[in-house]
């Protein structure tokens, strides 16, 4: 409004549309409007005090946008921000737009609309997670690469990830399937190379990490004798989803030589 202000003032002194534009404080057209609705409203009065810019908006009003800046998806804006609230895609957003409601615009105008509605809400908030040594380890299945088969065949292999959450150390072993004896086994021989058994697994959705199959397990061959580990939620820990592609150093992949005695998470 501080313009608006500046441009009141000299109308008051008398100056012209003309003169006022070469200050570059408005162009000449918007003056002239300005100066009528300064003469409705009586604010050329030298003998009144110029008016508040909370008088001079609520006289202009609000800003009229020209009709390419006004997005055609304007209507269903309520309806894409409860879709994106149940974690739709904008991909199927569009698609759902065009077979139900008729609309015929771009990818484009969905994506702005998108980004325009993420930018009013607050930023997710993360919490890092910690760990004392020995505390806990990670461990899930992941795709590994195809291999030769002792029948002599290509197969298909899994990988199984074994993590300590303080160090990050990983253990990681190739295997044929994805059955419970290959998983209990995976487990030994994990504990055997880190030399220590961490005091709780954090287990993603592994179908073989079934609780009640862990518990049929016999005494000797569980995991953690009266420690069976609960599967976790998808978003109880996003930090190890699948194997990492190029495996980093100080990974293990299991090899039929003896484990290394010493503790591994020191």
């Amino acid at each position: 409004m501080f313009q608006y202000r500046i441009a009141l003032a000299q109308m008051r002194q008398g100056a012209s549309e003309r003169e006022i534009a070469r200050s570059h404080c408005m162009g000449r057209h918007k003056l002239a409007d300005l100066r009528v609705l300064a003469e409705q409203h009586g604010w050329l009065d030298t003998q009144t005090p110029l008016p508040e810019d909370a008088e001079i908006a609520a006289a202009l009003g609000a800003p009229k946008l020209a009709a390419s800046t006004v997005s055609t998806l304007e209507p269903h804006r309520e309806r894409i921000a409860a879709w994106l609230d149940q974690g739709v895609q904008g991909t199927t957003i569009l698609g759902a737009l065009q077979r139900n409601h008729g609309y015929r615009g771009s990818y484009s105008s969905v994506y702005r609309m998108i980004v325009a509605l993420r930018g009013e809400r607050p930023p997710d908030v993360t919490v890092p997670l910690s760990f004392a040594p020995g505390e806990a380890a990670q461990v899930d299945f992941g795709a590994g690469p195809m291999l030769m088969h002792p029948a002599g065949m290509l197969r298909r292999t899994w990988a199984f990830v074994m993590t300590l959450c303080f160090s990050r150390h990983q253990y990681v072993e190739f295997v044929w399937d994805q059955t419970v004896a290959t998983w209990l086994g995976c487990h030994r021989r994990a504990f055997e190379w880190f030399a220590c058994v961490p005091r709780r697994l954090i287990i993603d959705n592994a179908k073989c990490a079934i609780v009640n199959l862990l518990a049929a397990a016999d005494g000797d061959d569980a995991i953690h004798r009266g420690r069976a580990a609960r599967p976790r939620r998808a978003d109880d820990h996003k930090v190890l989803r699948q194997p990492p592609r190029a495996l980093p150093a100080g990974v293990c992949v299991w090899s039929p030589w003896p484990a290394r005695p010493a503790a591994r998470e020191n």
